[in-house]
């Protein structure tokens, strides 16, 4: 029998047309050996059962993957593949001009999500061989390479913690040129952040800034501010560019980033950065599940997308596939899920349940009407500042701010009225259907809410135990 050699240079055009085809004709050669050679080591239901086990499919996306991301430990690196299933890592950048509190952002997405934070600075910490040559055109005020810098980030993103929890790259890329060259690097994101402000508001951002020695985080005695005064007390003022310095590197940003939309234009959100930074955040990490589907190429999203753009309700059949589809996912399986605002009436609750989805524990959050519409229709924001203001609860600071504040039509009194009316109207059949759930008072305080939630989270998960 003439042995088979089954190379990587063999599969070259296949790599970049069609694996598949490649694996299925080498298993038909295989099977089409002669059959007088005795004995055969591979049996003819070879194929069979690669077809109904998708043996080919297998093949072909750790073969791929191996080859886009070139670990440095292909072994471990295909065993974290394999186990970790069909589940897909975030792979994110976060972009934007200086001061639109990318790094903020960044960390908090970072905590939330568990995902690895990748920045200029920690790249050039690694020890190895490629940081030490960059080094090298740092100490002598020269810039890096573009090549090398390429080959860093890549070296960066392809050990085994980038591989198994994702990453997020933080003013990464800063260039087309750069995008081009990740690309060709096999350095592809699924998600690209861009945080866009004015330019008189970052100019006023960048002054101000303080600096945790401890944690590395960044606040500003404007926008962001510690409640901890521990904190407080050991803040330190950040170098603050010149105004000078800060208008040429946001007019380099200007030059660059319509280029950078087109790059990424088919993975791309831009968001509002001119925001207190909680809503920023709630935009890029959590958002609404339907928006983010309906900005997918796929055929969900281009269905659900005209119910969305002219504020039609989506029908529940969508609904429940899309939301079933994301419970499914390995970190909802793993680490457990919060639905919010989520089943709205009976039906849903029902269809929820038929897809084997049960809630271990259902909260209700009441106050009356009333509350309601104070807390609603009585909020604005700063259009300068991104601050959120409220009438009674936490007025605005000066007549100037208060001159300018901006009201959200949708926190109109008769729009709450009618979804007021909509959700009484399936509050008891919701109750009914779960008898077991905790009413909380939420005519208090948001820490007094939070703790009364958490004590009795907490409370169950221990008897659960």
């Amino acid at each position: 029998m003439t042995p088979i050699t089954f190379s990587l240079a063999t599969c070259e055009c296949a790599l970049a047309s069609d694996l598949d085809s490649c694996y299925k004709r080498t298993a038909n050669h295989l099977i089409a050996m002669d059959e007088t050679a005795k004995p055969l080591r591979i049996p003819p239901e070879m194929a069979i059962y690669a077809e109904k086990h998708e043996i080919f499919d297998l093949v072909q996306t750790l073969v791929t993957n191996l080859m886009v991301d070139k670990p440095e430990d292909p072994i471990q690196y295909l065993i974290v593949l394999l186990k970790r299933g069909s589940v897909e890592v975030p792979r994110v950048m976060l972009l934007g001009p200086p001061a639109s509190g990318k790094r903020t952002v960044a960390r908090k997405l970072c905590e939330h999500t568990q995902v690895i934070h990748i920045t200029d600075s920690n790249i050039l910490k690694e020890d190895t061989d490629l940081t030490k040559k960059a080094l090298q055109y740092k100490a002598k005020q020269q810039d890096i390479p573009g090549d090398l810098w390429i080959k860093l980030i890549q070296q960066r993103l392809s050990k085994i913690d980038c591989v198994r929890r994702g990453w997020v790259l933080e003013g990464i890329p800063r260039t087309r040129e750069e995008a081009l060259s990740l690309q060709e690097a096999g350095v592809a994101p699924n998600h690209v952040v861009l945080l866009e402000a004015p330019d008189a508001v970052l100019i006023e951002r960048s002054q101000g800034k303080r600096i945790d020695p401890v944690t590395g985080d960044v606040y500003h005695v404007t926008f962001i501010w510690p409640e901890d005064k521990e904190v407080v007390q050991r803040l330190e003022h950040q170098k603050a560019v010149s105004e000078e310095q800060l208008v040429a590197q946001l007019m380099q940003h200007h030059r660059e980033v319509h280029a950078l939309r087109k790059t990424y234009r088919n993975c791309l959100k831009g968001i509002d950065a001119d925001q207190p930074h909680v809503d920023v955040f709630d935009q890029v990490c959590c958002g609404e599940l339907l928006e983010a589907v309906s900005a997918d190429s796929t055929n969900m999203g281009e269905l659900i997308k005209p119910y969305l753009e002219s504020g039609q309700q989506v029908p529940d059949s969508m609904v429940l596939q899309i939301l079933t589809e994301r419970l499914s996912r390995l970190d909802c399986t793993t680490r457990g899920w919060v639905l919010h605002g989520f089943p709205r009436d009976l039906e849903q609750a029902e269809k929820l349940q038929e897809s084997n989805f049960i809630p271990s524990r259902v909260f209700f959050l009441e106050m009356t009407d009333d509350v309601a519409i104070e807390r609603v229709t009585l909020r604005s924001i700063d259009p300068v500042t991104g601050e959120r203001y409220h009438s009674l609860y936490k007025p605005a600071p000066s007549p100037e701010v208060q001159t300018r504040l901006q009201f959200n039509p949708k926190d109109s009194e008769a729009q709450l009225l009618q979804q007021l009316k909509e959700y009484w109207a399936n509050a008891s059949s919701l109750q009914d259907l779960y008898p077991e759930a905790v009413h909380i008072n939420a005519d208090q305080d948001p820490h007094t809410v939070f703790e009364s939630l958490e004590s009795r989270l907490v409370g169950r998960l221990q008897n659960d135990s």
